[in-house]
Parts: C-alpha cells; sequence; structure tokens
C-alpha cells in the first residue's frame, strides 16, 4: 500500500481526495489544507471543503498558514509517507518537503503548460475556449512548470459556467490520476517536459477583472459573465451602486455600451461594443440573486430603454 500525504483546499480537490479514499491501494497518511476562513457578510468561520472529507474519514489534517519553516513542515517530514498528491492546494511546497518523498504530483485544472496558475478554469471560459482538461504533473520549485505525467480533454459546453466546469474537471482529474498512478509508480510512463514556448498564466482573479466592460462585443461579455460564476461574480454598476451578473446571453442589437435598448416586464437588453446582451440572473445592491423578471417588477421598475449601465 502507497502511503501519501494530500493537499487541497476546494471541492474540486476534495473530489480528488475521494477517490483516492476509496482506493485501497493507497493509505492517506495526513491532509494539508488552507486554514479556516471567515466566509460570507456574517463572517463566519467556516473549514474547507478537504477539511470537512478529512475530518469525516478521522484523518489527521494539518492547516498551516505557511508550510515554509512551520512545525507542522517538520511534522509531515516525519510521517515517512512514500509520497504526496496536491489538488489545487493554493501554497508553494518547501523544497525540503519534495526531497523528503520518492515523488510528488499535482492534479492540475488546465492542459499544461496552457494557464498555470489558480484560475485556469475562469481564464478559459473567460477567453472563450472550446476545450479545457487535466494534467498530472510532477511538483517542482517552480509554479504548475514540472514535467506531464498525463492529460484528458473534455469540450467547454455553451451550458458551462465556472461551476458546472469545476465539478466535471474535478471528476475528470481523479478519474485521470487513479488511472496514471499505478504506471506511474510502476515505472511505465515517462514525464514529458513542458515546452516553454507555449506557457501562459491564469493568475487569480483580482476585483477590477471582475468589472464588465460595455465595450467588448456581446460574446465577450457573456464568456466574461459565466467565466466569474458562481464566484467570484463579475458585475457593473447601476445608478452607482454594483449590481451582479450571474447569467446572460449574446443576442442581437445595437446601441451604445452599456445603453438599455430593450425592455418589456420579463426582458432587459443591453448594448454591448458589438451586439447586445439579454441579462438573466443578477443580483442588485443590497438585494439577494434573482430572475431578470423579477428585478423588472420590483426594483428594476422604473428603468428606461435609453439608460445606463456602468
Amino acid at each position: 500500500m502507497t502511503k501519501l500525504i494530500f493537499m487541497g483546499t476546494p471541492a474540486f480537490s476534495a473530489t480528488v481526495l475521494q477517490g483516492l479514499l476509496n482506493d485501497d491501494r493507497y493509505e492517506i497518511m495526513a491532509v494539508v489544507t488552507q486554514p479556516d476562513r471567515a466566509v460570507g457578510r456574517k463572517k463566519t468561520l467556516t473549514m474547507t471543503p478537504v477539511k470537512e472529507l478529512a475530518l469525516a474519514n478521522k484523518l489527521p489534517v494539518y492547516q498551516p498558514e505557511k508550510l515554509s519553516g512551520s512545525q507542522e513542515l517538520e511534522d509531515l517530514i516525519a510521517l515517512g509517507a512514500d509520497g504526496i498528491i496536491t489538488a489545487a492546494f493554493g501554497q508553494f511546497l518547501p523544497e525540503r518537503l519534495l526531497k523528503s518523498m520518492s515523488f510528488a504530483l499535482n492534479v492540475h485544472a488546465s492542459l499544461l503548460p496552457k494557464y498555470r496558475g489558480g484560475a485556469p478554469i475562469h481564464y478559459a471560459l473567460i477567453n472563450g475556449d472550446e476545450e479545457v482538461g487535466v494534467t498530472i504533473m510532477e511538483m517542482v520549485k517552480e509554479m504548475d512548470a514540472g514535467d506531464m505525467v498525463a492529460k484528458r480533454v473534455t469540450p467547454i459546453l455553451e451550458s458551462d459556467n465556472v461551476g458546472t466546469l469545476f465539478g466535471k474537471m474535478a471528476e475528470l482529474g481523479r478519474d485521470l490520476l487513479l488511472d496514471c498512478l499505478p504506471k506511474y509508480l510502476a515505472g511505465e510512463i515517462t514525464p514529458e517536459p513542458q515546452d516553454p514556448s507555449q506557457v501562459t498564466f491564469s493568475p487569480n482573479i483580482r476585483p477590477e477583472e471582475e468589472v464588465i466592460d460595455w465595450q467588448l462585443t456581446n460574446r465577450q461579455v457573456f464568456n466574461k459573465v459565466r467565466g466569474l460564476n458562481p464566484f467570484p461574480v463579475a458585475h457593473t454598476f447601476l445608478a452607482g451602486e454594483r449590481f451582479k451578473l450571474y447569467e446572460v446571453a449574446a443576442v442581437d442589437g445595437q446601441g451604445q455600451p452599456g445603453q438599455i435598448i430593450a425592455k418589456t416586464k420579463k426582458d432587459l437588453i443591453v448594448a454591448a461594443g458589438t451586439g447586445a446582451v439579454r441579462l438573466l440572473s443578477v443580483q442588485p445592491a443590497g438585494k439577494p440573486k434573482m430572475p431578470i423578471a423579477d428585478f423588472l417588477n420590483g426594483a428594476g421598475r422604473d428603468l428606461q430603454v435609453g439608460d445606463y449601465f456602468g
């Protein structure tokens, strides 16, 4: 039985961890995840999905703010595990830890060397990619730069957003890891170096990148909205207040960017740089998320054709 340390944080990681727990070829000796964080308006201290799963399976959990130089690092090295599996952990691993293991593999949600970094699924959608995938790679000191062990591809559907793709990619990563890990440990896979000339990055989304630029084409606005849904969520401004957009559709239409060009009791269409977008699911300031018809029959009833977002 191969003894593993697992490192991960969000639901994506928990899906991968559950796959390993279900496979009797592996023993999870410890789980490392990010510290509990305050979440939501009430700032409720919340466990990561990986911690919840680990505790449910009575696994030791470590939550260092930073692994380097910590007591947790010494404890992990002392466990004598064979290797490490990481999936969306959110920290760099100290070189001492990597060198103490026979192997260290990462489940990364992109087709490397494309989209190194923390938000590959977001960027694949925002950039209008037609497919996405998972890469299993060896861990090295540089971010997401290790040799590639295996890849698997899945198409991006018109109906996909970050939430749906996260679920699909988690299952894809879990299945790919369980398929390739025995072959890798048996020496049956020769890892492939990444092509430096093809490297692109997907850093974590900054707050200013959540704002809709109405000068974009309708298709670009559509991709931006679904590429930030359900988190961190795209927004524009209405009467100076933040107005979140969860779902829109690209449609025909013409007007000044950000201008309302059509309105009924159930429909609101806003001009983009090219074409227009129909707003479908929104969240006005101080209100819950709602269908556009609910907004138009409530807080948005006084909006007029010719008014502007942005």
